[in-house]
């Protein structure tokens, strides 16, 4: 993830300051359409928290579902080698 220091952006004070110290959540639209949203340190861990919980889960499940498969699993060094890596 790139960083950018606050005065190197566009973003007014008050807004930024809303966003950090009080979880004020904002988004900034373009005018194609497209829109980015500034949230605060806080928000951005939780939902990193969630990313990371929901692919742990994901994992668990395929290697439930694998497990009734019945298949026999590939050993990584008979991976890397199909893989050429």
């Amino acid at each position: 993830m790139k960083t950018l220091k606050a005065s190197e952006t566009r973003i007014p004070p008050d807004t930024f300051n809303r966003v950090a110290y009080q979880g004020e959540r904002v988004r900034v639209d373009r005018r194609d359409g497209r829109s980015v949203y500034l949230i605060s340190e806080e928000d951005h861990d939780l939902l990193a928290q969630l990313e990371d919980t929901y692919w742990s889960q994901e994992g668990e499940r395929a290697l439930v579902q694998f497990g009734r498969s019945g298949e026999a699993p590939i050993p990584f060094s008979e991976l890397r080698k199909k893989l050429g890596i």
